[in-house]
C-alpha cells in the first residue's frame, strides 16, 4: 500500500489561483530588515506604509470615542453596509471637506480600504475582463489575480511624476472594463494635475458614449485614501468634482487609515453609484469584512468634530512634511555633490520618490551592482537604509526609483542617516 497517498502533507492540494499567487516583495524585504534589527544593527527603516503610534498617534478625540463606544457595549454586529450614523457622517464629511454630494445609501463601510477594493473588482469584473492600471502602483496585480481578471499595466515615468496620462491609457481603452487609479499615489506620493485627470475623465466618457447600452461601460476605481495629506501648494483633484458626468462611472475608495494615522482601527468607506454600492455590500456581507461596530460609532462622532479634525491635520501634516522636506533636501545636497541620486519634491501622502542610479557601480570589495536588487541590498547593508524599490510595485526590475516612507521615521535620526548614506555612496566606484 502506498502510504504517501494518505499523508496529509504530501496530498494537500490547492487551487490554481492559490498556487500561482505571488508573495509581496515588501513583506520579503521587511523580513530581511527585521533580521538585521534582531541582530542589533542600526536600520533606518523607511519601507513601511504605516505609522509608528508613538510618533504619530491617532487623534485623542477619536481614541476617546473608541473607548467610550466599548464602555457603552457597542460590540454586536453592525449593519452590513455600516451603521447609518457613520454613513450619514461620511456623507456630511464629503460634502463639507470635498464638495462631493453622496447620500448615506451611496456609502459602504468596511474594515479598511482593502475589502472595498476587492469588492469593487468582484462587482464589476467577470473572469477574463480587463483592468487597466499604471505602475508603479499598489496591489492591483494581486487583485487581478484573485478575481481572474486580465491586467494591462502602463509603466509611467518621472517626466509625469509617475502619474498616468490619457495618452498612456487611450490605446487600451476599448478593451478595458475597469481603470484603477490612485491619487495621491502609493508609492510615489505624487498627484494628478487638474488637466491630467480631466483628460482621463474625458477619455472614459467618450468611450462609454461609444459603447452605449450594448456593452459594459468602463468604470473608474479612484483610490484617494491619502487625499487629506497634501503638502505645500499641492491640491487634490477628484474625477466627479472635475466632471460631474463621471458620477455614474466612479467608485471612490477612502477611509481614516492614512488621514488620521489609524491604519489599525480599520474603518474604510467606498462611495459611488447606489446600484454598484449595494452589490458590493452584498459581496462583503458574505465575506464578513465589517468594520468593528465600536470603531464605527467612534468614527461617526469624530467626523462630526470639525475643530478636532482641523487641529489634528494641521499638526500631523506639518510633522510629515517636515520629514519629507528634510529627506528631499538631503538627497538634493548629495546630488549637488555629484552623487547619482535625485528625488521628486514632496507633494502628498507619506512618501518620497527617490532615484538611486547605482547599477554598474562597484563596491569597495569589488562586487558589481548589476541590478536594483543589488542596489537595494547594498544600501541596506552599508548605509542601514531600508527602502522599497519600485519593482515591488510592478515597475521594471531595471527601475532605479524607490519609495521612502516617513510614517516610522524619527526626525532626529535623519542627519546621521545621511552621514551613513554619503559614506556608503562614497565607497562606490
Amino acid at each position: 500500500m502506498n502510504t504517501s497517498l494518505l499523508d496529509p502533507i504530501v496530498n494537500q492540494r490547492v487551487s490554481e489561483m492559490a498556487k500561482k499567487l505571488v508573495g509581496s516583495e515588501i513583506i520579503k524585504l521587511a523580513g530581511e530588515v527585521k533580521e538585521k534589527i534582531v541582530k542589533g544593527e542600526k536600520i533606518y527603516n523607511l519601507t513601511i506604509g504605516d505609522f509608528n503610534p508613538e510618533l504619530f498617534p491617532i487623534p485623542t478625540e477619536l481614541k476617546n470615542e473608541i473607548i467610550k463606544a466599548y464602555q457603552n457595549n457597542e460590540t454586536n454586529y453592525p449593519a452590513a453596509n455600516g451603521i447609518l450614523e457613520l454613513r450619514e457622517s461620511v456623507s456630511h464629511y464629503l460634502h463639507t471637506r470635498e464638495g462631493l454630494e453622496y447620500e448615506a445609501n451611496q456609502v459602504l463601510i468596511s474594515g479598511g480600504a482593502r475589502p472595498l477594493i476587492y469588492a469593487t473588482y468582484l462587482t464589476i469584473l467577470d473572469p477574463g475582463d480587463t483592468v487597466l492600471f499604471p505602475v508603479p502602483s499598489w496591489n492591483n496585480n494581486h487583485y487581478c489575480h484573485l478575481t481572474g481578471a486580465k491586467q494591462i499595466m502602463i509603466e509611467t515615468t518621472a517626466d509625469t511624476n509617475f502619474m498616468p496620462t490619457a495618452a498612456d491609457l487611450k490605446p487600451h481603452i476599448s478593451e478595458t472594463n475597469l481603470i484603477a487609479l490612485c491619487s495621491p499615489l502609493n508609492p510615489t506620493g505624487t498627484v494628478f494635475t487638474e488637466e491630467g485627470l480631466n483628460e482621463i475623465c474625458d477619455l472614459i466618457l467618450e468611450e462609454n458614449k461609444k459603447r452605449g447600452d450594448r456593452k459594459k461601460p468602463v468604470y473608474l476605481m479612484f483610490d484617494q485614501i491619502y487625499w487629506a495629506l497634501t503638502h505645500g501648494e499641492t491640491r487634490h483633484y477628484d474625477p466627479v468634482s472635475i466632471n460631474p458626468d463621471m458620477k455614474n462611472y466612479t467608485i471612490y475608495i477612502d477611509g481614516i487609515s492614512k488621514a488620521f494615522a489609524a491604519t489599525g482601527v480599520r474603518v474604510g468607506w467606498a462611495f459611488g453609484p447606489e446600484k454598484l454600492i449595494m452589490k458590493m455590500k452584498a459581496i462583503l456581507s458574505h465575506i464578513g469584512a465589517w468594520s468593528p461596530k465600536a470603531e464605527q460609532v467612534a468614527t461617526a462622532n469624530f467626523l462630526s468634530n470639525n475643530d478636532a479634525i482641523d487641529e489634528y491635520l494641521f499638526s500631523f501634516k506639518n510633522d510629515i512634511s517636515k520629514r519629507l522636506n528634510t529627506l528631499h533636501q538631503g538627497i538634493t545636497s548629495l546630488k549637488e555633490e555629484g552623487f547619482k541620486v535625485e528625488s521628486i519634491p514632496p507633494q502628498a501622502a507619506i512618501y518620497l520618490t527617490v532615484k538611486f542610479d547605482l547599477t554598474g557601480k562597484t563596491t569597495a570589495n569589488g562586487k558589481l551592482l548589476e541590478s536594483s536588487t543589488d542596489v537595494t541590498k547594498y544600501l541596506l547593508d552599508e548605509a542601514g537604509l531600508a527602502i522599497v524599490p519600485f519593482y515591488a510595485f510592478g515597475a521594471s526590475k531595471k527601475s532605479p526609483w524607490y519609495r521612502l516612507s516617513v510614517g516610522t521615521s524619527v526626525y532626529e535620526e535623519i542627519p546621521e542617516l545621511f552621514e551613513r548614506l554619503k559614506n556608503a555612496l562614497s565607497m562606490l566606484k
